[in-house]
């Protein structure tokens, strides 16, 4: 019996190849940067993603092309009656794991594509992995995704609106979010949105474009700030960005869904965005620590659950076995919602206030939580220490002793190597545990501001007389603002020029004000020109307008 089961598992595997093959064809291939290459274990999101335990039974007696069979059905959610699409879970007081997720019935005569006519619904279960099962229905809507506000009550987003209520089991109110450009262009549109919580209770937000958006507490206006999206700077189909914070630093993940590549960014603030090498995720990821592997056709709709410091410990997707237009009614073809655990990064801590040119010691504390013992559990010899550009590669400063302070480990690394700059906000431990496998650590740089005011400015707007302009400020920052300069420069024969200036007073978080520009140095400045914005001491670029 078991040499039949192993022989059925490498018949599928085969098969799976041949269709495999076949539907490539239908999908572009990303050129890897070669850079890539030299990339050691850790230096990529994608060397995050861990073996699943098993979940259940294996079973060949399901939906699924052979690319997905046998598998374990128990993992996330599915059943024979209705398809699965995106969803994210969060751990309620009452110690059980509540996943909402969308769905539609499997029969529907659009198949796959039946999709915009989808329902929301809530699922639990006693763990993260699943089985989930549906308890109730909440209403219309697709692509959610649940957080919840400073205040206590639970928003679930979905496109073209939200569902609000003060306890995960409902009752649920549908209501409509506001957004605001501020004179920039909607990038792609809002949909498909993704929300982090920053430290004050605001919320920030990031949409399918990649343009970014913050709310005072996550249910009042939206208001953008950037003119561009802030994704990896290559040509790429984005979508499905995901946006978390922990207790370190934000984080995103986007997918290029016609490449069938994803992107990993981190950011200090939010707003501001690095692209770390490597791929973030990618087919071939569900892998069981039994060997069993499930090759879905596609990822999608990546949600992150998180822990109470914010580490992500688990990747939850959409996926489906097939092209989605292959997925018709009553078919051997639909979508579920699966769950991967991730490597959870160490909590680590830089103990040197500033690291200069005559530092000749680098400091880092590792400690102790329930599972990991830092003198115990880490292969010290495999250990660098620095910014990520190099640490990733396999550079870094390198440990030259360690010391015990009560149940945490400090690291000594020798300070050559570290290559922190201006632009790292954040140090990177890299290396592997006492078995071998990853470990990680990311620690905040004590020299580094991480809440800053953040002065972005509208439009400049001509008013009464030809050469008086009026801008709005506004401080989207979570600390005040100092009285500061702003510059109204425009652009002529190529080069920027000062058309006027005035001075912004303190502002509060969220609070704005409107100063006045009187036009001087003889400048000439018509509807349609490029004029941009510069405020002092500001952690948003320059604002680039057209006149109109």
């Amino acid at each position: 019996m078991k040499f039949l089961f192993w022989f059925k598992v490498l018949f599928f595997k085969l098969l799976s190849l041949v269709i495999s093959l076949n539907i490539m064809a239908q999908v572009t291939e990303r050129k890897r940067p070669e850079q890539w290459d030299d990339l050691i274990l850790g230096g990529r999101f994608l060397d995050r993603f861990e073996k699943i335990p098993p979940n259940g039974e294996l079973i060949d007696s399901t939906w699924g092309a052979a690319n997905v069979l046998p598998r374990y059905v128990e993992n996330g959610i599915e059943d024979q009656e209705w398809s699965y699409w995106g969803g994210n879970i969060v751990y309620g007081k009452d110690q059980k794991y509540h996943m909402f997720v969308c769905r539609w019935s499997e029969s529907s005569p659009k198949g796959h594509m039946e999709w915009p006519n989808s329902t929301v619904v809530h699922a639990v279960c006693d763990n993260s992995e699943g089985p989930f099962e549906v308890i109730e229905e909440i209403g219309k809507g697709h692509n959610p995704e649940i957080f919840q506000l400073q205040d206590g009550r639970y928003i679930i987003y979905v496109i073209d609106g939200y569902y609000i209520s003060e306890n995960l089991g409902g009752p649920w109110e549908y209501g409509q979010f506001e957004f605001d450009p501020r004179d920039r262009p909607i990038i792609e549109g809002l949909s498909n949105l993704s929300f982090a919580k920053r430290e004050d209770g605001s919320y920030l937000m990031v949409c399918r474009g990649g343009g970014i958006w913050l709310s005072k507490d996550g249910l009042s206006s939206y208001q953008q700030v950037t003119n561009e999206r802030v994704y990896p700077p290559v040509d790429g189909r984005f979508e499905d960005p995901v946006i978390w914070k922990d207790h370190i630093q934000y984080h995103m993940i986007v997918n290029d869904w016609l490449g069938r590549i994803a992107f990993y960014l981190r950011s200090k603030d939010g707003v501001h965005w690095k692209t770390d090498p490597g791929e973030a995720y990618q087919p071939g990821i569900t892998v069981y620590k039994d060997g069993v592997e499930e090759d879905w056709f596609k990822y999608e709709r990546l949600k992150i659950f998180q822990d109470g410091l914010g580490r992500a410990i688990q990747a939850n997707f959409a996926v489906i076995d097939t092209l989605k237009h292959e997925d018709k009614p009553d078919d051997n073809h639909s979508s579920k919602n699966i769950g991967i655990p991730l490597t959870v990064g160490r909590q680590i801590e830089l103990l040197n206030k500033k690291i200069t040119e005559n530092t000749r010691e680098i400091l880092v504390m590792v400690k102790a939580e329930p599972g990991f013992d830092p003198k115990t559990d880490m292969d010290l010899s495999s250990l660098r220490f620095g910014a990520s550009e190099v640490v990733n590669f396999g550079g870094g400063s390198v440990l030259l002793a360690t010391q015990e302070r009560g149940d945490d480990l400090i690291l000594i690394f020798e300070a050559e190597g570290h290559a922190f700059n201006e632009d790292n906000f954040a140090g990177k431990l890299l290396g592997k545990d006492a078995e071998g496998k990853l470990l990680f650590g990311y620690s905040r740089l004590p020299w580094v501001n991480y809440l800053e005011p953040m002065l972005s400015s509208t439009r400049p707007r001509q008013i009464d007389q030809e050469n008086i302009w009026e801008i709005e400020v506004m401080n989207f920052g979570q600390v005040s603002s100092e009285k500061t300069s702003l510059k109204f420069e425009v652009r002529i024969e190529d080069e920027w020029q000062l058309y006027g200036d005035a001075q912004v007073r303190t502002l509060n978080p969220f609070e704005k004000e409107t100063v006045i520009i009187l036009g001087n140095n003889g400048k000439s400045i018509k509807l349609g020109d490029t004029c941009r914005v510069v405020i002092n001491n500001n952690t948003i670029s320059h604002e680039l307008f057209v006149l109109d």
